[in-house]
């Protein structure tokens, strides 16, 4: 018997209404709880649907429903709008409404990770937040001391000359009281959060695809792995704009007729891969490259901020070739690369590669000389990077220079 299902979930209960294949529909409400959840997915069918909003627990419903429906659908709630839209909103409409696109075959729905994407996403966005609760205790930190117009004798003031100078400065009580508070949960969250990247690096250093995207200059192991959580399965995105679109970097367009406007990026998506590629964008346009390039000319004409964002869509783009192909970064910095992946070895299993010439190899070229092999790396490296980005530049200027063919 073939019934479409539509589940409005609360956090304490959920309505249910059951579509028959006779038309006629049944609506019930049950509680919000597993064992409730079990007793209802018992009366689930192998031709049955179901049909959900998004929601904090929606994935956690879906598993326990998969056992017995055909297919569980999570609908998409930004693009599900004719239950947002509806004059008459009720528990009772919603759960209608799910059921009837299901059946329709219209439900806009979002994709389901698998187990393994769960967890890295969990992890990654657990580090997230600590790292914001950090820079929130930094910065109470920091406006104590501007209220009292306290300059600090060291530029950071966390290190650790600095953390000394705040617990001896000079203070009313009551901040002094503050103060000492906040240096307390500042230390102990930065322990949780060193275990927390641990685990980070344990996860990366199974996974090759991580490895893979930390050739790219500004992307380290933590914001490897939460790349990697918010992209899955790489194959899901048959374009690089796909994937560009779905972190809310590409440019919103209003056309009508022969009047076109582009905008700012859409912003919608994955948020938290959209802020950990601008942020990697802010170091990778750092180094020397042929998006370095392509920031300073963009730079020059709408400014910093707009400059990197574009260059975090190009990055974005450049990570989908990498992943599809499996192709490293081509204009990786070879020994900073190389150290990125060493520090996350060590960092997961504890164990420091062992440096200098193995027994029994040739001497370097640079043997005698006074330069260690890190410097001659280095200077190889920018040599490289700088030919590349002033080839880019040449190819840019060359393809202004031509005129099109009409």
């Amino acid at each position: 018997m073939l019934r479409y299902v539509g589940l409005d979930v609360h956090k304490q209960w959920t309505q249910v209404a059951w579509h028959m294949p006779d038309g006629s529909i049944q609506r019930e409400r049950i509680a919000t709880e597993a064992a409730t959840l079990r007793e209802f997915a018992e009366r689930l069918g192998p031709q049955d649907t179901v049909a959900l909003e998004s929601t904090t627990n929606a994935f956690a419903v879906a598993s326990l429903l998969k056992r017995r429906a055909k297919e569980v659908l999570i609908s998409n709630p930004l693009r599900t709008r004719l239950i947002a839209e509806s004059k008459i909103k009720t528990d009772k409409v919603d759960a209608d409404v799910l059921a009837q696109l299901a059946k329709s075959g219209f439900l806009p729905t979002v994709w389901q990770p698998s187990g393994q994407v769960e967890l890295l996403r969990r992890r990654a966005a657990y580090y997230d937040a600590l790292t914001r609760q950090i820079t929130a205790i930094k910065n109470r930190i920091h406006s104590v001391l501007h209220r009292h117009m306290i300059e600090a004798p060291v530029a950071d003031l966390f290190c650790e000359k600095g953390r000394a100078f705040l617990r001896t400065v000079e203070l009313p009580e009551d901040e002094r009281f503050q103060v000492t508070l906040d240096l307390y949960i500042l230390e102990t969250i930065e322990e949780v959060r060193e275990a927390a990247r641990k685990e980070l690096a344990a996860l990366a250093h199974t996974c090759p695809q991580a490895e893979l995207l930390m050739t790219v200059p500004g992307i380290d192991y933590p914001t490897a792995v939460g790349i990697l959580a918010a992209i899955g399965e790489i194959g899901r995105f048959r374009e690089a704009r796909k994937l560009v679109s779905y972190f809310g970097l590409n440019p919103i367009v209003h056309q009508s007729a022969d009047k076109c406007y582009t905008g700012h990026i859409s912003k919608q998506g994955r948020c938290h891969a959209r802020w950990l590629l601008v942020e990697a964008a802010h170091c990778a346009v750092r180094c020397a490259g042929p998006l370095r390039a392509f920031f300073l000319r963009l730079k020059g004409r709408k400014g910093t901020n707009v400059a990197v964002v574009a260059a975090a869509r190009k990055l974005t783009v450049i990570i989908w070739h990498m992943l599809t192909t499996g192709e490293p970064y081509r204009y990786a910095p070879e020994r900073s690369t190389r150290e990125k992946i060493s520090r996350m070895h060590y960092v997961a299993t504890g164990i420091r590669k062992r440096g200098g010439i193995p027994k029994g190899a040739a001497r370097p070229a640079s043997y005698g000389t006074g330069l260690s092999g890190r410097m001659v790396m280095a200077r190889k490296d920018k040599e490289r990077l700088l030919q590349a980005q002033g080839n880019y530049e040449k190819l840019v200027k060359d393809r202004r220079e031509t005129p099109s063919a009409h």
